[in-house]
């Protein structure tokens, strides 16, 4: 049962609120003054208070500051005759929970109540049931034959419940909606699988890596103001969405989209077409001494700026003036901070970011990182305490102070592991946990997509026998030898390279300044 404490130096005349108070179910203990209500928490525990402000003796702004030092975790609501807008000041400075104005009637009172005390049981109660309606209407749609559009709803569905429900903490409905997120994944696959050939050879293709610089950037590029271009590495539509409202203190979204990447979602093909606006088979043609294969030493992604240079050229922006900065450590992050004022001359300024690639690999390598981001929940609570306190927002106020656009995206997403699948191969295969590249390859076929010519996709070979292959859903490839202990080491890690929802439907969200 609620116990409340309500004190007022008239609270005979609130009998008939608290008989109402009573029949509702609550238990109310009344008190005369401050120095009652004092003496009655040091012996009993209470819910909430009400708390009048006009009270002989110690008045009621004084009995709150004392309650805020001895009783922090007890919501106080003020009841008053004033409406003095100084005395509401002052009270709601001593963080009351709520304000309310005599006279008060029952109905007041019981909203306050239920505002107050019952909020949390209120919102989950609805955010359950909304829930389980819509978990009708997702399986229905699950079970129908989507198109690419009706894709990007049910996963933008998906995450919207899994953000509401992560609220409640109510493990069982989370566990329904991890089973209806696996089994979204297991249809994607297989639309995937049934449509990537014909997409990647321009078939009513979805916007996909290659054309997200002529299709996004380019058309604000056309406004006379300067385009900034933010891909912050292995962003995925979650980790937006919990980094959004900090973004929208600075602006506002003129769309919220999404974009399909191109396989495989792994940094060196992704990032690179991207920049480049070709893909991968194209790029090594074009630019044979800067393409780097799987197999071959060096960074992948050390040509991106010469990658944007040509991509503008033959866009017929070559005589723009744009910038290419990369980010990978807090340092250069804040040299850039003091470099935006200069970038407002530039028609394009391109900016990546890599600190939630390096957070996802961290998760995989460092027990700590481990230990903070156990769960997608905690992974995504880790990137919006990282963006709160990053250069990174820094760099967006200082964007907004210039009225720029800003388009804000990221090159794949990830997904965390949890079911090992065996594979056998050479020296020559490549190390990612979620797409092998090579010859001689034996996999488990249920488990892949296999694209035995490669040239088809686009994707670049090494010899004329190789083959790529893509792990499905929350697979992650590991070899026979040692095998318990690697699938010890990579299960419950974030991997990309594969193919699933959260690694391949990404966010491209367009801004202006407010």
């Amino acid at each position: 049962m609620i116990k409340i404490l309500w004190v007022d130096d008239e609270i005979d005349l609130l009998k008939p609120h608290i008989i109402y108070l009573e029949g509702k179910g609550y238990n109310i203990t009344s008190a005369k003054s401050g120095d009652e209500a004092l003496d009655l928490l040091g012996e009993n525990n209470y819910d909430l208070i009400f708390l009048d402000e006009n009270m002989p003796g110690l008045s009621g702004l004084e009995t709150l500051t004392i309650l805020k030092e001895k009783y922090t975790n007890i919501p106080v609501i003020m009841i008053t005759r004033s409406e003095e807008e100084s005395i509401m000041e002052e009270a709601i400075g001593s963080k009351i929970a709520d304000y309310l104005i005599k006279p008060v009637n029952p109905s007041q009172i019981l909203l306050a109540i239920k505002k107050n005390i019952e909020t949390n049981r209120l919102v989950e109660e609805k955010t359950t049931s909304n829930y389980q309606q819509d978990f009708r209407n997702i399986s229905i749609s699950l079970s129908s034959f989507l198109n690419k559009e009706e894709w990007y709803e049910i996963y933008k569905k998906l995450t919207y419940w899994e953000l509401e429900l992560d609220k409640l903490g109510d493990k069982s409905v989370e566990q329904i909606l991890v089973m209806q997120k696996t089994e979204a994944n297991i249809q994607f696959f297989r639309f995937i699988k049934n449509n990537y050939k014909e997409w990647i050879e321009g078939k009513d293709a979805p916007l996909m890596s290659h054309n997200l610089i002529r299709k996004k950037v380019l058309p604000q590029m056309e406004e006379n103001k300067p385009t900034y271009l933010i891909v912050i590495d292995n962003l995925r539509y979650d980790q937006w969405k919990i980094i959004e409202p900090s973004v929208l203190e600075d602006f506002q979204v003129i769309n919220e989209e999404m974009y399909t990447s191109i396989l495989p979602t792994a940094t060196q093909y992704a990032r690179n077409s991207i920049f480049c606006g070709l893909l991968p088979s194209e790029i090594q043609k074009r630019f044979p001494n800067m393409w780097m294969n799987d197999e071959d030493e060096g960074g992948k992604n050390m040509f991106e700026a010469e990658f944007l240079a040509d991509n503008l050229q033959r866009l017929g922006k070559g005589g723009s003036k744009h910038s290419y900065t990369k980010i990978t450590n807090i340092d250069s992050g804040r040299k850039v901070v003091n470099q935006i004022p200069n970038m407002k001359h530039n028609e394009l300024n391109v900016i990546v970011y890599n600190f939630v690639d390096m957070l996802s690999h961290a998760r995989t390598n460092m027990k700590v990182i481990k230990e903070l981001a156990d769960d997608d929940s905690a992974y995504r609570s880790l990137t919006a305490s990282w963006f709160s306190h990053s250069p990174l927002k820094e760099i967006m106020k200082q964007i907004a102070k210039q009225k720029s656009n800003l388009i804000i995206t990221t090159d794949h997403g990830t997904i965390n592991v949890s079911k090992p699948s065996k594979i056998i191969g050479d020296r020559g295969v490549n190390t990612n946990l979620r797409y092998k590249q090579g010859k001689n390859l034996d996999f488990q076929k249920e488990d892949v997509l296999e694209i035995d010519k490669p040239l088809e996709c686009y994707l670049p070979i090494q010899n004329v026998s190789s083959k790529y292959i893509f792990a499905k859903e929350n697979r992650y490839f590991v070899y026979q030898n040692n095998f318990n202990h690697y699938v010890k080491l990579y299960k419950n890690t974030y991997q990309h390279g594969g193919i699933s929802m959260e690694e391949m439907l990404i966010p491209v969200i367009t801004l202006k300044s407010k």
